[in-house]
């Protein structure tokens, strides 16, 4: 019986962790702070839980900052038509999204705007 009861907790532990590792739009980001971002793309993730592009904005004080951005699922951003080639190394990107509670230059994306003018929803999913 002990080693059932062993057995069924390391399954149950086992089966919660992929969930703890996503986290909720409201756990890491403010809705009441729109952020407006606009960069050069240093680099991309297409991994799941999330897609996350880095980008070069320039700060208050004329230094560049890097700024993390995840999106959604790379699933979800395909059915949408994003595509991993989508983003290009060194193309500016505007990013309108919700920063991070943290204060970080971490922010969830809502849409993503490409050179051509191209308005895409990137988010994880949309703020209540």
């Amino acid at each position: 019986m002990k080693i059932l009861l062993a057995f069924t907790a390391a399954i149950v532990v086992l089966i919660a962790m992929p969930a703890r590792a996503h986290h909720s739009f409201s756990a890491e980001f403010d809705q009441n702070k729109p952020v407006k971002q606009t960069g050069k793309i240093t680099s991309m993730r297409w991994a799941n839980p999330h897609a996350w592009i880095y980008i070069d904005v320039k700060g208050a004080d004329g230094s560049m900052v890097n700024w993390a951005i995840e999106m959604g699922p790379p699933n979800a951003l395909l059915r949408r038509g994003w595509k991993k080639s989508s983003m290009q190394i060194g193309a500016i990107i505007k990013v309108e999204g919700f920063a991070a509670k943290n204060g970080k230059e971490f922010a969830n994306a809502t849409n993503i705007t490409m050179p051509d003018g191209t308005k895409i929803f990137a988010g994880t999913e949309e703020p209540k």
